[in-house]
């Protein structure tokens, strides 16, 4: 209890017993029919549910107020003068819970009071009671394994924009996705540590690496790079392509450790508010209509708005110091291509995703590397080390069916109707 509460029951106790201060001035009976009085009364007792109070604890208050030189602190409320220990278990019992439990230091109570039941340790009145059991083993250090040193955790703040970048994904509401039925929705944010500016925010329908890499390539194009990139450690964060793709770009990855959340505050604050002021607000049915909403929102209203940490808004403190932002390169879309390699078949064919494509002649039987944007799987690069061959075109085999050489080695497409001529035209080349 506060020193305010206390000395709020003090006051509201000597308002109940003023008139018993000086009991010499009262009347024959009169204090007994003021006692009658006040026991009979409901009462609003300060943070107490009680409503009445009772003949002795009247008297009781006066008695101390007097013996103690009329000081209003000996109406304070008194603490338990046993706190932290059982009223319930005597001290032989203690004692004896306590040897038992340090031969058994992880096992569940309610497997300990099997066990104790079993021996029959304790005499036969005792009582076990689950939760008098857990209060005890705690008052005692007794629960769990042994207490680990506390974690030296400390406030930190990037001292420039750019300098670090945080990312998670919140889970978001389930929205119409084109399908048949609501899918659920996620929210990949980057969050800049110095500014607090959302460098990149949008609902995906999954949180998949191409979800990631999508938003990763939208926040680098609209706010430069950064030079940390502070993640989490689920399987996107941890794929070979993005630690391709940042250390291509110069940017350092940093995963937080596992099941410490405290290390990602900025971006975990950010997804409250999210939670707490954006979602409620929100009432579409679509992807496309949250994506919207929210970047409108980020535009007009958490952008513009002072942070509580910093007194700033977050687009005023980022753009203060526009001199340390560097600028994406002009093809940064090549950084986020996958990278596969295949070798060239016999046919010239190499398959990437169930999709066939023609190679040059002259790389036929050779070790080749193939870049592509998942989000554009038909444009794929072909390369023998910094070579490039250019882009690969798709194959067709129903047009490869009417493709035969004329005298100088150069393939001719032949019309549709001559299909049974090209065949025999082609196994006679």
């Amino acid at each position: 209890m506060t020193e305010e509460e206390k000395q709020e029951v003090a006051v509201f106790r000597f308002s109940v017993i003023h008139d018993f201060i000086d009991p010499q001035k009262l009347d024959y009976g009169e204090q007994e029919r003021l006692l009658q009085e006040k026991c009979g009364r409901r009462w609003d007792i300060p943070h107490s549910n009680r409503t009445s109070i009772g003949r002795g604890t009247i008297l009781s208050w006066a008695r101390e107020y007097r013996q103690n030189g009329r000081n209003i602190k000996a109406l304070y409320p008194k603490g338990r003068t046993d706190r932290g220990q059982t009223r319930r278990y005597d001290k032989d019992t203690c004692l004896a819970l306590i040897r038992i439990r340090k031969e058994m230091p992880t096992v569940a109570v309610s497997q300990f009071i099997r066990t104790i039941n079993e021996r029959k340790v304790l005499s036969a009145d005792v009582d076990l009671k689950p939760t008098t059991l857990y209060r005890f083993f705690h008052q005692q250090g007794l629960m769990g394994r042994e207490s680990r040193p506390a974690t030296d955790r400390r406030k930190f703040e990037a001292e420039l924009p750019n300098d670090l970048w945080q990312c998670d994904v919140l889970h978001g509401p389930k929205l119409d996705g084109g399908c048949q039925r609501r899918r659920k929705t996620y929210l990949i944010a980057f969050i800049d540590d110095h500014s607090r500016l959302i460098t990149h925010g949008e609902f995906y329908p999954s949180e998949s690496l191409v979800c990631f890499m999508s938003a990763f390539e939208q926040a680098l194009l609209g706010r430069g790079l950064p030079r940390k990139l502070y993640v989490d450690n689920g399987a996107a964060f941890r794929s070979k392509q993005l630690e391709f793709t940042t250390a291509s770009l110069g940017i350092a990855l940093i995963h937080a450790k596992p099941y410490k959340p405290q290390g990602k505050g900025k971006i975990e604050r950010f997804f409250r508010t999210v939670r707490t002021q954006f979602l409620p607000c929100f009432h579409g049915e679509t992807l496309q209509e949250i994506n919207q909403a929210f970047d409108l929102w980020l535009r007009e209203d958490y952008h513009k708005r002072n942070h509580s940490s910093t007194g700033q808004s977050p687009f005023k403190r980022f753009t203060s110091h526009m001199e340390c932002i560097r600028c994406a390169p002009l093809d940064l879309t090549d950084y986020f291509r996958k990278i596969v390699r295949r070798r060239v078949n016999k046919d010239r064919t190499v398959t990437i995703n169930n999709r066939l494509f023609e190679a040059p002649v002259e790389l036929i039987g050779k070790r080749v590397e193939l870049l592509f944007h998942e989000n554009m799987p038909e444009q794929v690069e072909i390369k023998i080390g910094q070579k490039s061959y250019g882009i690969l075109r798709q194959l067709d085999i129903h047009i490869n069916c009417r493709v035969k050489r004329d005298k100088n080695c150069q393939l001719v497409i032949l019309p549709q109707d001559s299909m049974p001529e090209a065949g025999r035209l082609w196994e006679e080349n």
